[in-house]
């Protein structure tokens, strides 16, 4: 469908001239946050019993509109940032005109800027009172449906941060492989190795026995091709007088593909003088009972409705 014949589409950038036109910048440069959703959460959930508030304190979040329910005079509506969700409600006549008119051409999808107080509502929902309201970026196109997310896995893969805004466990996917990273870096550099990098364009291409991706070297005038393993780089750092070496980085197989394989991806390798396989498989074994230990807090635990057992 063309931009012209999707009315989602039209009705966002309708509301977009219609900011520029109140003097209303629908793409400012920054806002002074000085707080998270997630660090008001842990504070105040437990604190506040239903109807309390904290007037006397205000807070600034930033984050996208999910939800607007509109009530007359006043809306509650949703933000959600990097660290969680939380509910917002607004009385339009105590905003100023200027943030009167950002709230009437907001959308969900965009992101906003807040200043008020935190209370909970009779029902006991944690919520912000916003006395300022900012708009930040002001977005362009629809979201996916909010309840039922990307179920095109096509989709999901091919446009991830379609898949980001609507499904929390695969934000949580991302996190945890950047805890798993660090953790990794964590444990070789504590045994003593030290991390390096090296060529992505190689000369001569080794280490595996797959196909590369080749390209040319303008000014040298030669053909490379892309690293599809740091193994010899790695060995001759080794022959060089280093004892403990690893890498995490890309590498690139011109080969198959599929939801699994991917012709660039993230490999681990170390190399470690004056030992045997005997001693890197009980180091391996190792490396993986601390990374379930400190990321999930045990060496057991359920996926996918099976107990694993990484205990060494």
């Amino acid at each position: 469908m063309s931009e012209i014949e999707n009315p989602l589409r039209s009705e966002k950038r309708r509301k977009l001239q219609a900011l520029r036109e109140a003097g209303i910048n629908p793409y400012p440069y920054s806002f002074d946050r000085n707080s998270s959703i997630a660090a008001l959460v842990e504070t105040f959930d437990s604190q506040l019993s239903a109807g309390d508030n904290r007037q006397e304190t205000s807070f600034r979040i930033a984050g996208r509109l999910m939800t607007k329910r509109p009530m007359g005079k006043a809306a509650f509506f949703n933000i959600k940032d990097q660290s969680g969700s939380l509910q917002a409600y607004v009385k339009l006549d105590e905003l100023s005109s200027q943030d009167q008119k950002a709230f009437e051409f907001i959308d969900i999808g965009d992101f906003v800027g807040l200043q008020g107080f935190i209370f909970k509502t009779k029902k006991g929902e944690l919520s912000l009172h916003a006395k300022e309201f900012q708009v930040l970026c002001k977005g362009l196109e629809p979201l996916p449906e909010k309840y039922h997310g990307l179920a095109d896995v096509e989709i999901k893969y091919r446009h991830r941060h379609l898949d980001l805004i609507t499904d929390d466990d695969s934000r949580k996917v991302f996190e945890t492989r950047s805890k798993i990273i660090r953790e990794i870096r964590g444990f070789l550099d504590s045994k003593g190795f030290l991390e390096v990098e090296t060529p992505v364009l190689q000369p001569l291409y080794g280490g595996a026995a797959a196909h590369p991706f080749a390209t040319h070297h303008r000014a040298l005038d030669m053909k490379l091709y892309m690293k599809i393993s740091p193994e010899l780089y790695l060995k001759r750092l080794i022959v060089g007088g280093f004892e403990k070496v690893y890498e995490i980085g890309k590498n690139f197989r011109n080969e198959g593909i599929d939801r699994s394989h991917n012709p660039e991806f993230t490999m681990l390798e170390w190399y470690e003088a004056y030992t045997d396989y005997n001693y890197q498989m009980n180091q391996f074994e190792e490396l993986v009972a601390h990374l379930c230990k400190t990321i999930k807090g045990s060496t057991k635990f359920t996926y996918q409705g099976k107990e694993i057992d990484f205990t060494p």
